[in-house]
Order: structure tokens, then C-alpha cells, then sequence
């Protein structure tokens, strides 16, 4: 089963404003995660954030929730990891 991953328009934003290269990486990272997105090991939850994971691609972090109601997963923030959890 499938998941459908949607970043937020500000999480669409931050992926745009990213070089190609690191880009493309994340974009490759997301559609590993639409297959599972638990099976990653680059895939942790974030304590004191219920229901928030982060995936690690790089030094770079993609921060997402998900709807397991309806198979989605909400991407919230793509950031390098100085930022991340701010």
C-alpha cells in the first residue's frame, strides 16, 4: 500500500529553494517514503512532538506527520539540520 506524500506549500517552498543536487536527494528520500514510512533506519520520532518523524537525508532533515486514515504523509519542513528543530 501506498502512501501519497504532500508538502505543505511552505514545505514546498523550502525543497524549491534547495541546490539541485541536495534536491534531488530529497525528492528520492520522499518516494522511499511513500513505499513505507516507517521502514527507513534514517527514519526517527521526534520526542515531545507527538506524531511528528523526521527523515534524514544528508545533513539535511525532512520533518512530516502523518494521516493514517487516509495514507498521507504531510510534509511540514525541509531544512538543514542547524535549523531543523528550532
Amino acid at each position: 500500500m501506498n502512501w501519497t506524500v504532500c508538502p505543505t506549500l511552505d514545505a514546498q517552498r523550502q525543497l524549491e529553494a534547495l541546490d539541485r543536487p541536495v534536491r534531488d536527494r530529497v525528492i528520492k528520500a520522499l518516494a522511499r517514503l511513500a513505499c513505507d514510512p516507517y521502514a527507513s533506519p534514517n527514519v526517527k520520532a521526534l520526542r515531545g512532538k507527538k506524531g511528528r518523524y523526521r527523515l534524514r537525508v544528508g545533513d539535511w532533515r525532512v520533518l512530516y506527520t502523518l494521516d493514517r486514515d487516509v495514507l498521507v504523509v504531510l510534509v511540514v519542513e525541509v531544512a538543514h539540520r542547524r535549523e531543523a528543530y528550532r
